[in-house]
């Protein structure tokens, strides 16, 4: 395994993140917030301690979940870095903040 994390194969970057929270966002309108348990080879992903955020044609929806287990065909981006630079964040920087202090 490589130590410079430019020349990490993606599940080795995805195995660094076993017992961290990360923030996965689905394909569609769904957001997902919870330490990462287990994956396989397909991505397919086990969450603990889950926040699910939907966005309905009524506004957002706050789920929250014991445990959940992700399709990789169904999953758009990963991040385990919360407070990183994007323009664009679905989840509100308060809701992001309320997960990460738990």
């Amino acid at each position: 395994m490589a130590n410079n994390p430019s020349q990490l194969l993606p599940l080795e970057l995805i195995d660094r993140c076993i017992g961290s929270k990360i923030w996965v966002i689905m394909k569609g309108d769904k957001e997902l917030v919870g330490p990462l348990r287990g994956f396989d080879v397909y991505v397919n992903m086990v969450l603990e301690d889950v926040t699910e955020c939907e966005i309905t044609a009524e506004g957002r929806r706050i789920t929250k979940l014991d445990q959940i287990l992700l399709n990789g065909n169904n999953i758009a981006i990963l991040n385990r870095h919360f407070m990183c630079k994007l323009k664009k964040m679905r989840l509100h920087e308060k809701d992001i903040r309320e997960e990460l202090k738990s």
